[in-house]
């Protein structure tokens, strides 16, 4: 490698390393894992560890399970997945990206360890690794794992952990976890610790039944937590109060935990998390929905905030998801559609989705030949949705940044 001059520079140049590692695809399994995070040393975190699975919500409950933690005082750990626009947003300690230098740093410790193996790790994984390096360095006291998918056999159920959290769960991933809602949700269920407390947001049956079968096999309790928290939020929409509910259930089951109702307060006040019903400018709204439970929550929360407006609505969405329901229930709440090309190949072309979205809507319809030309005037009264990588792509166009998608 040629020797970078700066910290950005030097970062770019390990992460193009790390992308690089997306071509060996997703390998479901810990063996891999286990043996990695060991050779590093970070196989057994010295801090106290939420692990958070489910279809829909967990970055959410996540977020205000570390914005609590950090107000009463805890060093926290973050790690989640996918990025909208740098990398760097999957590893947070109190708050704050690892910065381009740190990052650089442990990927480059990173690769000198792995290069030459027979099989190499996978580009999560080796995400995860450098999480857990930065997060022992840093010496913090919780860390909060999203999961990347399902949990059996995801990445991150190497990690030891103290309390379990499912949120909601519904059919995704459905080619990787099974055809049936019952699969899915034992396969997101097993992230239950033997001995160790869970807790769950409310299930349909079928996923519920899973739930309690992973928790008897592993001789504890799971708990549905039925309530709703009250408090101001810092998220929008009536469902963060079920998330904000999860989030604080995990957090009192941790041992020993504790946090003042101040605490408390500032931290759900203060919780920010892009790309959940986010207000980037007045009356424009981004949102991730990008399966049919999300998008009902979504026009739910379109609904609330803007009543019977409907929405000059900027659409793409990746090809492998159930894009007629969600289409289907998203169309109520458009006046005008807007279906610009997006960088991933996973997103569905354009001219296609045109042809979906004619089934389900009369409302008018426009392609433009790029984002830029989709993002130019943005009215009160639009919404950007579909997939998280139309939303990346479109903050780093909207703030002049550096985008880099990825796949994983």
């Amino acid at each position: 490698m040629s020797e970078p001059t700066d910290s950005a520079s030097a970062c770019r140049e390990a992460l193009d390393w790390l992308y690089g590692t997306q071509m060996f695809g997703i390998k479901l399994g810990l063996e891999g894992i286990t043996r990695l995070l060991g050779d590093c040393g970070v196989l057994h975190p010295r801090a106290q560890v939420i692990h958070v699975a489910g279809t829909n919500g967990k970055g959410s409950t996540c977020a205000f399970a570390e914005s609590v933690a950090r107000a009463a005082g805890y060093g926290t750990g973050l790690f989640t997945s996918p990025h909208l626009v740098r990398f760097n947003e999957r590893i947070r300690v109190n708050g704050e990206e690892i910065p381009d230098a740190d990052l650089a740093r442990l990927i480059g410790q990173l690769r000198r360890r792995v290069e030459g193996r027979e099989t190499m790790p996978t580009f999560f994984e080796l995400t995860l690794a450098i999480a857990l390096m930065y997060f022992a360095e840093r010496e913090v006291d919780l860390i909060i794992l999203e999961t990347g998918m399902g949990g059996r056999l995801d990445a991150t159920n190497a990690v030891p952990k103290d309390v379990a959290v499912i949120a909601p769960i519904g059919l995704d991933h459905r080619q990787y976890l099974g055809d049936t809602l019952y699969e899915i949700a034992g396969e997101k269920a097993a992230i239950i610790a033997p001995h160790r407390p869970a807790v769950s947001a409310p299930q349909q049956p079928d996923a519920k039944r899973a739930i309690d079968e992973a928790a008897a096999r592993a001789r504890t309790e799971c708990r549905i937590i039925h309530e709703t928290c009250e408090l101001p939020l810092g998220l929008r929409g009536s469902h963060q109060k079920s998330n904000a509910a999860l989030a604080l259930a995990a957090l009192r089951s941790l041992p020993g935990f504790s946090a003042s109702d101040a605490a408390v307060a500032c931290g759900l006040a203060e919780v920010r998390w892009p790309g959940r019903f986010e207000e980037i400018a007045p009356g424009v709204i981004m949102d991730g929905a990008h399966n049919p439970p999300a998008m009902r929550v979504l026009v739910q929360s379109w609904r609330e905030a803007f009543g019977e407006r409907r929405a000059r609505c900027i659409f793409a969405g990746s090809a492998d998801k159930d894009l007629d329901s969600v289409l289907s229930i998203l169309s109520p709440i458009v006046s005008g559609w807007v279906l610009p090309p997006v960088q991933s190949p996973r997103i569905l072309p354009a001219s296609e989705l045109a042809a979906k979205v004619r089934a389900c809507s009369s409302a008018p319809l426009s392609c433009p030949a790029t984002l830029s030309d989709a993002l130019r005037d943005l009215p009160s009264g639009t919404l950007i949705c579909g997939s998280f990588f139309l939303l990346g792509e479109a903050k780093a166009l909207l703030a002049s940044a550096d985008y880099r998608r990825s796949a994983q």
